[in-house]
C-alpha cells in the first residue's frame, strides 16, 4: 500500500490531522515503521477528510500552502 501523504502536510489545529491526507504526526511515523498500522490508517482517512471538509476545512491538495502552489504552476498565475 502507497502513502496517502500528498506532500501538503498542514494541521488542523483541533484535530490534528493533516488537511491534505487526513494523517496525524504520529500516524506518519507509525506508517513509515512498516505495514503493521498502514490497513487501520488508511480506512481512517477517508471520513477524516471529508469531516474537515464537512466543517468548511479545505483539504487535499487544494490545501497546499499558497507558496507551494506557485511551484506546480496550478495558482493560476502567469
Amino acid at each position: 500500500m502507497s502513502s496517502p501523504c500528498i506532500d501538503v502536510c498542514r494541521y488542523d489545529e483541533t484535530t490534528g490531522w493533516c488537511l491534505g491526507c487526513g494523517m496525524a504526526k504520529a500516524e506518519k511515523k507509525a506508517w513509515k515503521q512498516g505495514p503493521a498500522a498502514r490497513a487501520a490508517i488508511g480506512a481512517a482517512l477517508p471520513a477524516r477528510l471529508a469531516t474537515m471538509a464537512g466543517i468548511g476545512k479545505v483539504t487535499g491538495k487544494a490545501a497546499r500552502h499558497p507558496k507551494r502552489q506557485g511551484r506546480s504552476g496550478t495558482d493560476g498565475s502567469a
